[in-house]
């Protein structure tokens, strides 16, 4: 896969990437610096993918890495105040649909394979690479996630 061609991948399922990234993260900031990681990486390591058919896949897998990492980073960081979560909590609530507002109180073990099999349209084998599950577990999370919501 040349540059090119994964730069147009990364165009063309950009919305895709960045409901992966705020199924994990939930804030925008903390999901634009994961996805602009995650595309330094994923050109950085273009050479290490094998099949050019598996490129979303393998830069799926890039991005919840990085998400991760994110993660990581922010729980070492400071911890917030009562008014910064009151007033964030506030906003969220103001800008989203009732689902939207559902699915975030989901746990991510929930959360992250039901964003991308409904809204990205990944197939269950699929999520089950990405995430380096069993199939059967990613259908007994989308199941339990669905009763959850």
């Amino acid at each position: 896969m040349t540059k090119q061609d994964f730069g147009d991948l990364i165009i063309s399922f950009t919305d895709d990437f960045y409901r992966i990234a705020k199924a994990i993260l939930k804030e925008d900031a903390d999901c634009e610096d994961a996805m602009s990681s995650a595309i330094v990486k994923g050109f950085s390591k273009l050479h290490t993918l094998k099949k050019q058919e598996y490129a979303k896949t393998w830069f799926s897998r890039i991005l919840i890495n990085e998400c991760s990492s994110v993660l990581r980073c922010r729980k070492r960081k400071r911890e917030v105040t009562y008014e910064e979560g009151v007033l964030t909590e506030e906003a969220a609530q103001q800008d989203y649909s009732d689902l939207y507002q559902h699915l975030m109180q989901l746990d991510i073990s929930y959360r992250l394979p039901l964003v991308m099999y409904y809204f990205d349209g990944f197939k269950i084998r699929e999520i089950a690479d990405i995430l380096e599950m069993s199939e059967s577990a990613i259908k007994m999370r989308l199941n339990r996630g669905k009763l959850q919501l």
